[in-house]
């Protein structure tokens, strides 16, 4: 059975205030995107990798992938308009090719530490349960608010967790999925798993980690060079 790594790598990354987008920012002169590829590339279970690219940087991720030897690299992608159609825009591709119950797990190109044990967990759970969420637990009291100022209600964190990507599926369910929300005009879900949940789908937890960074602003970036210098340590 085949497993795919699915990048998305289609934003703009408008809150980076950066003039390229942040998945091509270089860290430690190594481009983010080629951090993320590495990951898949390195894992012995992942046999594909696709790459859901923003409009008119396909040969710079090209070149990325010759310099940093990715030859798992077999199909680069359009992006969408939003998050949800680049997924899109990925899974429909990828069943041109593959078999239905090929395993699909779909990652965001800014997190680039994933390690080889949140993949291997993420396959398996799939595997098993049919999909896949790395989840962190939730750590830090939650408040609910209104107005974005104060708040009168709290969460219990127990009943939280805090998804991350990898999020895997069997190609078929996820490509069902997509039709299915076209059908009910759900255009814009923020995940693949809140996808799911708002299609009535349940959803199960593989390994994340506290270190399985999104990088969304300069403070992550910080946050990525002080991993690596630690990884390297």
């Amino acid at each position: 059975m085949t497993n795919i790594a699915l990048i998305i790598a289609g934003g703009v990354g408008a809150r980076m205030h950066q003039a390229i987008p942040k998945q091509f920012m270089t860290v430690n002169d190594k481009p983010i995107i080629a951090y993320t590829m590495e990951s898949f590339e390195k894992h012995p279970s992942i046999d594909v990798i696709a790459v859901v690219c923003l409009e008119g940087w396909d040969n710079v991720l090209s070149s990325y992938a010759k310099q940093y030897n990715i030859s798992k690299l077999k199909h680069i992608i359009p992006s969408g308009n939003v998050g949800q159609e680049s997924i899109k825009n990925g899974i429909f591709e990828l069943r041109k090719y593959y078999d239905e119950n090929a395993i699909v797990l779909i990652h965001d190109a800014i997190r680039p530490m994933v390690s080889s044990d949140i993949i291997a967990d993420c396959i398996a759970v799939t595997e098993q349960k049919g999909n896949a969420i790395a989840c962190v637990p939730c750590q830090e009291a939650m408040l609910e608010t209104t107005d974005k100022m104060s708040s009168s209600a709290s969460f219990p964190r127990d009943n939280l967790k805090r998804t991350q990507t990898p999020q895997g599926f069997r190609l078929k369910d996820i490509v069902n999925a997509h039709l299915k929300a076209s059908e009910l005009g759900i255009t814009n879900s923020i995940a693949s798993c809140t996808l799911m949940i708002e299609l009535g789908e349940k959803v199960y937890f593989s390994t994340g980690s506290e270190k399985n960074i999104k990088l969304t602003t300069q403070e992550d970036i910080e946050i990525f060079k002080a991993l690596l210098k630690g990884s390297n340590e």
